[in-house]
């Protein structure tokens, strides 16, 4: 029997166009690997985008590189000996990563404990770090290693498994962390995500050397019936990878597309910041100590460049913007910085300076890094640093030889603008707005005194900052405290029993309450002035209120005494006049009747050319059209009673204190003299005063000319123009004061004021209509204006 077997190729035939050899297999190794080192490089580079510089993409780049250059040069070796290898190739990258990284930040220290800081607090640190993030070594160790790893495991699984698509599930995940870490701090990573996947694309189209005969063809070799078989399955595995990438693209695409204007989670919302002890949160309270012992030397200081401030350059240690009516606190948010810190725009018009020193600390202690305002470059201390308030704070904490340079750029606010200067008002600035509960009364008499003396919020805060200086003392020995009764005690005790005297802490709060109080915004810097460079004593330790000016930014005040001044009594200029009493019950001012419609005729009386039933049709039509215009005017009666009622007795107190205002306001309009937006509370409260003077002129028949603006003025002071309308002495300056008080510092208003707001505006509307002729104050009260005026 005769067996028949195949022919099979000649020994010496010529390899076909697909068969390839070592050159042709080398080619192929190429792009899986190129594939891998660019998908890692690619997750460094959306890193990058929240780090200051390029250094950090450039170490993930070289990470990729290396680790899977390694793997390619190591694949002939055992697999046991490539992670030997590889972690030894880490190592020394690492080094040399942290050792350009701790030059980059000009971190003192040795490179042995710069690395095993950074590998104690790296991810911690990572995720509180300001943005931009400096590259230290703290904030390169994880991501340089994270790219080497996923390179070693990508190229391992490429190489020896020959599982392509597997081995990008490293690099993928790398690309997905770096995008977490990124989160909201960067712009979208379009760019690179359009390149990672094209690039995983083109890998994915090279045939792995695990399914690859040295033919090149995965099915040569093979009969015709099984090659044709082989390929009708490989085919129809391929579709059936298609539809499953078509259907979980239709699947996803929706929830995908959803979260697109979706806001990332920032990750950096889970760890939690620095924090800080009691001390270094309130320093303020550290003022009355250095004051009794002047002599301890805190700081050493050496000025490069820059000229002083006059009277000593300022070297800030902590803005406290936050006070419940106890304690002043910091309340900063600190994130861990590097050499470099975030600028800011400087006020418009505002002239900088650059300010370069050289701080040696020695018997400071605490967290808190004093520095000259504001603060853009730190060299020698690893700071954390707070924008809002500008404060820095050295985590480790303050020790005696601790040397740092501080550039800084301050800034000069253009005095020219002070005088019009506005201040702001909002959420913004709510937080050194608010005045807590409890303030005592006379804190507020005070501040409502200096206020409405002085119009303008500059000449507010000049008031305030004068009246300090010049009614009370400064004394080392004065114990420390700030909280509401202190303060009182510190502005209205007895000169004999201790009060009326204090150090710059009281100055300085009892500054920033009354300023509130009076609508400006303001907060406490405690740091230092010395007089010239060198050793900074506690005697130098100070602390001074700032106001927050539009256009200007925050301007430094200085209440404390002037030199050689004897304080006068501050009962010369501040005379408390005691409670208003409870306001009287008012009766409700009740609507005018409205007129009466005619009688209808008699029914028996004719008249005109008409037949008997014209007169009753006329007189039919005429009542009926008497009767509707009756129930209008009723309609609009009860809807302006309605209105004001509204205003005065529902929300807030102060939502009632400003419907009374608008009341008052609305009734100047019926009156024909309507007020300006761009008129201040106290001027609308004098044209009040004025126009119900008029009214009241008019209707007694005196039409001679107006009284004179001295005269009116003096009214005004006296209250006597008031009493003659039916009013309490300055009944619509209170008024006004109460609607200053619900703007300027809201939340402040108590019911009892809102009450006595809606009796001065009822009692006003009620004068003002009485003083009306007969005809106009039977329209008062139906007129729809008020309905349709803005509100």
């Amino acid at each position: 029997m005769v067996t028949l077997t195949p022919p099979r190729p000649a020994a010496d035939a010529p390899p076909g166009p697909t068969t390839g050899g070592p050159t042709g297999r080398a080619l192929r190794a190429v792009p899986v690997p190129l594939a891998l080192i660019t998908m890692i490089a690619l997750a460094g580079v959306v890193l990058g985008g929240v780090y200051a510089g390029p250094l950090l993409t450039r170490l993930m780049m070289g990470a990729a590189a290396g680790s899977v250059l390694v793997s390619v040069a190591a694949r002939r070796l055992p697999s046991w000996l490539v992670a030997p290898l590889s972690v030894a190739a880490l190592t020394g990258w690492t080094v040399l990563s942290l050792r350009l990284a701790a030059s980059h930040a000009a971190l003192p220290g040795s490179l042995g404990d710069v690395a095993a800081d950074a590998a104690r607090n790296a991810i911690p640190r990572l995720l509180t770090a300001m943005i931009p993030i400096e590259p230290a070594p703290d904030t390169v160790l994880v991501p340089v290693v994270a790219a080497w790893l996923a390179g070693l495991a990508a190229a391992e699984v490429a190489l020896r498994a020959g599982r392509v698509l597997l081995s990008y599930l490293p690099p993928v995940l790398l690309y997905a962390g770096a995008v977490y870490v990124v989160g909201p701090n960067a712009g979208p990573a379009i760019a690179p995500t359009v390149v990672f996947a094209a690039v995983a694309a083109a890998g994915l189209t090279v045939p792995s050397r695990r399914n690859t005969p040295a033919t090149g063809d995965p099915v040569a070799g093979l009969a015709p019936a099984v090659r044709a078989a082989v390929r009708l399955r490989l085919l129809a595995a391929s579709a059936a990878g298609v539809a499953v990438v078509v259907a979980l693209a239709a699947l996803l695409a929706p929830v995908v597309a959803g979260q697109v204007d979706d806001r990332p989670v920032d990750p950096r919302r889970y760890v939690e910041p620095p924090q800080v002890e009691s001390l270094d949160e309130n320093p303020l309270i550290r003022i009355s100590g250095w004051a009794l012992n002047p002599d301890q030397k805190l700081l050493d200081v050496r000025t490069e460049t820059g000229a002083p401030e006059q009277g000593g350059t300022r070297i800030r240690l902590a803005v406290l913007s936050d006070y419940d009516g106890v304690t002043w606190r910091v309340g900063a948010t600190y994130r861990n910085a590097g050499r470099i810190l975030p600028a800011t725009e400087p006020a418009a018009g505002a002239t900088t300076e650059t300010v370069r020193q050289e701080i040696t600390v020695a018997d400071l202690t605490g967290r808190l890094l004093p520095a000259v305002p504001t603060p853009r470059e730190v060299t020698g201390a690893r700071v954390a640093y707070d924008p809002a308030t500008g404060t820095l704070i050295r985590p480790e904490g303050l020790a005696p030889g601790l040397r740092y340079t501080v550039t800084s750029v301050r800034e000069r606010p253009d005095a020219n603008l002070l005088a019009m200067a506005n201040v702001p008002a909002g959420d913004a600035v709510a937080r050194v707005l608010r005045v807590p509960d409890g303030a005592p009364e006379q804190l507020r008499k005070l501040a409502t005194q200096l206020a409405e003396e002085n119009g303008a919020p500059y000449a507010r805060a000049a008031a305030i900052e004068e009246f300090l200086a010049g009614h009370y003392r400064v004394t080392a020995d004065a114990p420390s405290g700030h909280a509401y009764p202190n303060l009182a005690f510190f502005l209205f005790g007895p000169r004999n029993g201790g009060g009326q005297r204090g150090t710059s802490e009281q100055f300085a709060a009892a500054f920033a309450v009354l300023g509130r109080l009076a609508g400006l915004p303001t907060r406490v810097v405690v740091g230092f002035v010395p007089r010239t460079d060198g050793p900074v004593r506690a005697a130098d330790a100070f602390a001074w209120p700032e106001v927050l000016f539009e256009r200007v930014g925050w301007v430094p005040f200085d209440p404390m005494p002037r030199p050689n001044e004897e304080p006068r009594p501050v009962e010369e200029d501040f005379r408390p006049t005691p409670d208003d009493p409870p306001p009287s019950e008012v009766p409700e001012p009740t609507l005018e009747p409205t007129p009466t419609p005619p009688a209808a005729a008699a029914p028996g009386r004719t008249g005109g050319r008409g037949g008997p039933g014209t007169p009753l049709l006329v007189g039919g039509g005429a009542g009926g059209l008497v009767l509707l215009v009756g129930l209008v005017l009723l309609a609009l009666a009860g809807l302006r009673r309605n209105l004001t009622r509204a205003r005065l007795e529902r929300g807030d107190p102060g939502q009632r204190i400003a419907g009374a205002w608008r009341e008052l306001t609305d009734a100047l309009r019926l009156s024909g003299r309507p007020v300006g937006d761009d008129l201040a509370a106290a001027e609308v409260a004098e044209q009040a005063r004025r126009t119900l003077a008029e009214a009241r002129a008019a209707l007694a028949g005196n039409s001679g000319p107006v009284v004179p603006n001295d005269a009116a003025d003096g009214d005004a002071a006296s209250g006597s123009g008031d009493e003659a309308a039916g009013l309490p002495g300055g009944a619509v300056e209170e008024l006004a004061g109460l609607l200053n008080q619900v703007a300027f510092a809201p939340g402040t208003a108590t019911p009892d004021q809102a009450d006595r707001a809606a009796a001065l505006a009822g009692r006003y509307v009620s004068a003002l209509r009485a003083a009306r002729p007969r005809w106009r104050r039977l329209l008062w009260t139906v007129r729809p204006g008020p309905l349709r005026w803005r509100r």
